[in-house]
């Protein structure tokens, strides 16, 4: 009883401890509860943050800490809806971005200049203020369709680039307003800005590249990694209000530059989304609750008329301008649907502009009380509209994300039957080249299927030891940490062989694998380039093999450069492993140089044509691999170099792929390279490509033989007697 009479459970609380875990629980438990009545998790949190907050119990004030939390919170959603989204696909409905965010902007000033002119009886810079905060929208929703997965659909896409749009629009109009009341806006104002804003997004998107590329490079410990990448983030925010411009635009832009350097299967990426989605995006959620004022409603008819109109206004005119947008691209009903559940929310800009210009005072009444730009009742009616509107955009984010996931479950229901019987094998000999082979090996795997990756470890039983078996173990054991640190599963595989090779090959006809991942040996020259064990591999396995030498992580390349030899396209594999390198490319959000005959680039060029994957591709004519050395001009630093080469006897084999050792070694020392053996028809079965087997058996056969020999002289010599 001491102890808690010295405890502080006056209200609003105190103690950090009790705050930071009656968070928690709110965290937990909030999401649960309402989940059992179908009430999106992120109005729980917001309701949750009303019931805690000043306005309700007053168990939490509303200090710098939540502020902060939740500040951290915000730039996160906007950091996370620049990282997850599609590069190619942002930039393939770039035009509809552009045309959706000026539609999402226009028509709510419009309506609601008028509305608050005429209506509300504002004056002109009061009704412009307040309906450019109409124009602005925030992203509170957009978890609930990355929990469904459709965050890639161009309906999310479209409605993530217009938030930029509006966000820096409605806020280059505060900017201005906010000047002419205190008599500052002047051509050199606005110079400034346009000065400003040039050199961050310079910045940004020149400078920081070059530093995130070196530090992924140098340094893999994950821990340093998230710290390098939160820091970038917040570093691009800081510059952008610098700048003169909201830190969320930084936080977006900072998103889509790391968006190639985190893919979406790696570790990184699993730690980015864990602690946003568990803590910090929860925090902010939370703190719009508590922003919210429920006794407004008993303040008078009011509060109540201006938080109708600013409640009706934003809502209709956001839903005016997504109908608009789904009828102008023939969009389907569910994408119309998700454009307007995730633009309508209300939340950070809204509030930062209608605290400027209630902050703003233009003059006093007789009795000495501040006219303000923006008075109490938009003040409290906004906040109202914030609740009305998360609540609104949650619902129906959440319905149409069911729809959007139906319907990509049913268009990917032919390509999953198709890849059903696809299982990946990565060959792990090296513990230092793990990590790297497990990524490439995941990324090989299908998003669609739930298809199989084995982490194999051949142990020579003819040199059994505990250390071999040991160090197995260990290699294993780091292969499946780092595939679950990304969410992803290794099956691992111990197998004992007299031979390396044998090993692999029956494991790989056992399992029935269809890609296999071999690391390059280290010992590689121009004489045992490829080692004898790939080699007889090859000779044996007709599946598509990877032999990879990785020189730099994956996630640091700039492009994948592609050379195939003649008739590559006419190769049982060629559409196997072209999809392969789509996917690869598209995950890593990085283009693809082919370069090979005219025949062999049409054949690609009609593949990506229908081909939904959305993939920035060059085609380059090559057919004279007598000058194979011209890629030492064409390759670049930090570019990924596949060689589609060919077995023996096949319609692509060509015989200075013979020399590929000489070369690769002599000139390629330094790159990273994959060569490739597509899947191929076996000629036949021939005994020279059959690798000695178990030596005991040859040594056997040998003997009884020889045993044979002795007695045929045996019985000879008798009959000569």
């Amino acid at each position: 009883m001491i102890l808690l009479s010295s405890l502080d459970f006056s209200l609003p609380l105190q103690n950090p401890v009790i705050i930071f875990s009656l968070v928690l629980f709110i965290i937990l438990f909030a999401p649960i509860l309402l989940n059992k009545i179908k009430v999106p998790h992120i109005i729980g949190l917001i309701v949750a943050g009303v019931i805690v907050g000043p306005y309700g119990l007053n168990l939490l004030k509303r200090d710098s800490s939540i502020v902060l939390f939740g500040t951290v919170g915000l730039l996160y959603i906007m950091f996370l809806a620049g990282l997850e989204i599609d590069l190619a696909e942002f930039k393939k409905n770039r035009k509809r971005i552009l045309i959706f965010g000026l539609l999402t902007f226009a028509f709510p000033l419009i309506f609601g200049s008028l509305a608050s002119y005429y209506l509300l009886g504002y004056g002109f810079l009061s009704s412009l203020l307040l309906a450019s905060m109409f124009s602005t929208h925030t992203l509170v929703s957009y978890p609930i369709a990355s929990k469904y997965g459709v965050i890639r659909n161009r309906a999310v896409s479209m409605t993530v680039g217009g938030t930029m749009i509006t966000d820096i629009l409605a806020l280059l109009i505060l900017a201005g307003i906010a000047g002419m009341t205190k008599e500052s806006v002047s051509t050199t104002f606005w110079l400034q800005l346009a000065g400003s804003t040039l050199v961050f997004v310079t910045v940004v998107f020149a400078v920081f590249p070059i530093i995130i590329r070196w530090f992924f490079k140098h340094f893999d410990d994950s821990i340093s990694q998230y710290i390098f990448v939160l820091a970038m983030v917040f570093l691009a925010s800081f510059l952008a209000e610098a700048a003169g411009i909201e830190a969320i635009i930084g936080a977006f832009f900072s998103g889509l530059v790391l968006n190639k350097f985190v893919p979406h299967s790696s570790p990184l990426m699993n730690r980015i989304d864990f602690v946003g989605n568990a803590l910090f995006i929860p925090f902010f959620l939370i703190s719009v609750g508590m922003l919210v004022d429920v006794t407004v409603l008993v303040k008078g008819w009011g509060a109540l008329k201006v938080a109708g109109i600013i409640i009706t206004v934003a809502l209709a005119t956001k839903y005016l301008a997504a109908w608009l947008t789904q009828k102008i691209f023939k969009l389907t009903a569910a994408e119309g649907t998700m454009i307007f559940g995730l633009s309508s929310s209300h939340a950070a800009a809204t509030l930062a502009i209608i605290l400027v210009g209630y902050n703003i005072i233009t003059g006093e009444t007789a009795a000495g009380e501040p006219i303000r730009l923006l008075n109490e009742d938009v003040l409290n009616g906004t906040i109202l509209l914030i609740l009305v509107s998360c609540g609104v955009s949650s619902f129906v984010v959440e319905g149409a994300s069911k729809k959007l996931a139906l319907e990509q479950d049913e268009g990917e229901e032919n390509a999953i039957h198709e890849q059903t019987n696809e299982k990946i094998l990565v060959s792990l000999a090296y513990p230092d080249m793990v990590t790297q082979l497990v990524d490439f090996g995941v990324m090989l795997k299908s998003k669609k299927t739930h298809t199989s990756v084995y982490g194999l470890n051949v142990i020579d039983d003819e040199r059994e030891s505990n250390n071999n078996a040991a160090s197995s173990k260990k290699i294993l054991e780091k292969a499946i940490s780092h595939a679950a640190a990304a969410e992803n599963s290794i099956i691992p595989v111990t197998r004992y062989d007299s031979s390396i090779s044998n090993g692999i090959v029956y494991t790989i006809k056992e399992h029935g694998v269809s890609d296999i991942v071999i690391g390059m040996h280290k010992q590689a020259d121009q004489h045992t380039f490829l080692g004898d064990k790939a080699e007889n591999i090859i000779k044996r396995v007709y599946e598509t093999i990877y032999i990879y030498k990785p020189t730099q992580p994956l996630n640091t390349f700039k492009r994948i450069v592609v050379a195939m030899p003649p008739k590559a396209e006419t190769e049982p594999g060629f559409l196997h492993w072209l999809k392969k390198l789509m996917a690869i490319a598209k995950e890593a959000g990085i283009p693809i140089n082919f370069y090979g005959t005219p025949e062999t680039n049409e054949a690609i060029g009609k593949i990506t044509e229908r081909s939904a994957d959305v993939v920035k591709i060059h085609f380059n004519e090559f057919d004279n691999w007598d000058d194979f050395l011209i890629f030492t001009r064409e390759l670049k630093m930090n570019d990924l170099f596949i060689i589609v080469s060919s077995r023996k006897g096949h319609n692509s084999y060509l015989p200075q792929l013979n020399k590929l050792p000489y070369y690769l070694s002599n000139y390629f020392v330094e790159q990273s390279l994959i060569v490739l053996y597509p899947k191929q028809l076996e000629l036949g079965i021939n005994m020279g490509n059959i690798e000695q087997a178990d030596s005991y058996l040859i040594e056997t056969i040998s003997e009884r033989i020889g045993a044979i020999g002795k007695a045929g002289k045996y019985v000879k010599g008798l009959f000569k007697k």
